[in-house]
């Protein structure tokens, strides 16, 4: 009946939903023709991927999808191809964060 639960359990699927939540805020912000600061929407995606990823401690590339798909959507009419770095930053983000989590647990 729940199958995103059941794939991902109840923690991940809230996760999920404010992932993509804040992903498209991220994205329309950065959209909007009077924000020009790109340094503050790199930072953003990146440490928002690193605190799901860690939160979840699974499933890095899910959290950098999630949450950097949205920006190059917006954008790719404006920027082109150039949005897509969204999606790189965000996967740095991730795997940063579930490695730093994953390091935790063996230490």
């Amino acid at each position: 009946m729940y199958p995103l639960r059941a794939w991902l359990g109840r923690r991940d699927a809230f996760l999920v939903v404010m992932s993509i939540g804040i992903g498209l805020v991220i994205a329309y912000v950065d959209s909007q023709p009077n924000w020009d600061d790109t340094g503050i929407t790199a930072t953003m995606l990146l440490l928002v991927a690193a605190m799901v990823s860690g939160i979840s401690a699974r499933r890095p590339w899910l959290w950098a999808i999630l949450i950097g798909m949205w920006t190059p959507l917006f954008e790719i009419s404006s920027a082109g191809w150039a949005g897509l770095t969204a999606l790189g930053i965000a996967a740095i983000g991730a795997v940063a964060g579930y490695l730093l989590v994953r390091a935790g647990h063996q230490g």
